[in-house]
């Protein structure tokens, strides 16, 4: 699922932590998924992967902030 960026800053810290284990399971599940047979829409994986790289962006400046 694609996220904006605002969406990311309106979750707390601990649903932030949540949501990253959980849609790093979905990246590791699509990837195998692919790997085995071939998904119609590949851009998903690279769509998820960014979202991914967001949510732990907002965290990092979250954690550079708090010190």
């Amino acid at each position: 699922m694609v996220m904006k960026i605002a969406e990311i800053r309106e979750l707390s810290t601990q649903e932030l932590l949540e949501r990253v284990d959980v849609e790093v399971t979905a990246l590791n599940q699509m990837e195998i998924n692919h790997s085995v047979s071939p998904m119609e829409n590949p851009t998903q994986i690279k769509q998820l992967r960014r979202t991914i790289a967001r949510m732990k962006t907002e965290l990092r400046q979250r954690e550079l902030n708090n010190k």
